[in-house]
């Protein structure tokens, strides 16, 4: 995200406008180095919680400032990306803070917001389509194919929710834990392949760019496989009077 600024603007809109770039960007370096320890880590340690809780912070300043900026710039694909990174992020968090088995007006919500990026992801299409050149402000239309296939998972697990008055055990975990990790995956994508500016000289028009969002990928689906295997064991979250919670794992 590069914000230009005329240059007789007063000073007090400057220096906003670097305050976001700085915090957008920051935020984003954050999220991808903590998303990547909260990988590593064992799940249910107190490590991985620490590196989750700084995961969402960061990933919710960057996406929401990116949201916020992109109609300026403009770039509408942008806005599509930062309002689902922060949707996905939000969501995911919240499957683990609420309790299990249950279903309120926030889940609700939560399905609204789905429904209402993926009518963002039809208009944008349509814009494309009838663009000469295929594309969303210069950006190619490709990338509406993979916020597509997200939303739509997104939106049906939100529906599932719903209906169900909640989700538990394993379930309850492989929707954390995907949607944590494809919020992860935009954000890599974001900067080694939308970035080129900022990615480290040596890895620049390189095959290189690309190993960080497929390792996530990668990674996601060990861990799915995981959940749902027998091995894994299940694992559940409590939640204290005080309001500090506990995860507790057994297998």
């Amino acid at each position: 995200m590069t914000l230009e600024i005329n240059p007789a603007a007063p000073l007090w809109v400057k220096l906003a406008a670097d305050a976001m770039q700085y915090l957008h960007i920051s935020g984003g370096a954050v999220g991808l180095v903590s998303g990547t320890a909260a990988l590593v880590f064992r799940k249910g340690g107190r490590p991985h919680r620490v590196a989750g809780r700084v995961f969402v912070a960061a990933m919710l300043v960057m996406a929401g400032i990116g949201a916020g900026v992109a109609p300026f710039l403009p770039e509408r694909l942008s806005i599509l990306g930062g309002l689902a990174t922060f949707y996905l992020v939000a969501t995911a968090a919240l499957t683990v803070w609420r309790p299990p088995g249950h279903a309120g007006r926030i889940e609700a919500v939560a399905l609204a917001a789905a429904i209402g990026l993926a009518g963002l992801v039809v208009t944008l299409g349509w814009i494309a389509a009838n663009d000469p050149t295929g594309t969303v402000d210069g950006q190619p239309w490709q990338g509406l194919v993979l916020f597509a296939v997200i939303i739509t998972f997104a939106t049906s697990g939100d529906a599932r929710l719903v209906l169900r008055g909640g989700i538990s055990g394993a379930g309850r975990i492989a929707r954390h834990l995907w949607r944590m990790c494809a919020a992860l995956f935009i954000a890599a994508t974001s900067f080694f392949l939308g970035q080129p500016d900022f990615v480290p000289w040596p890895l620049r028009g390189t095959a290189w760019v690309y190993v960080p969002p497929l390792a996530t990928l990668l990674v996601m689906a060990y861990w799915l496989v995981r959940v749902r295997g027998p091995a894994f064991g299940t694992m559940s979250m409590t939640v204290r009077p005080t309001g500090r919670r506990r995860e507790q794992s057994a297998g």
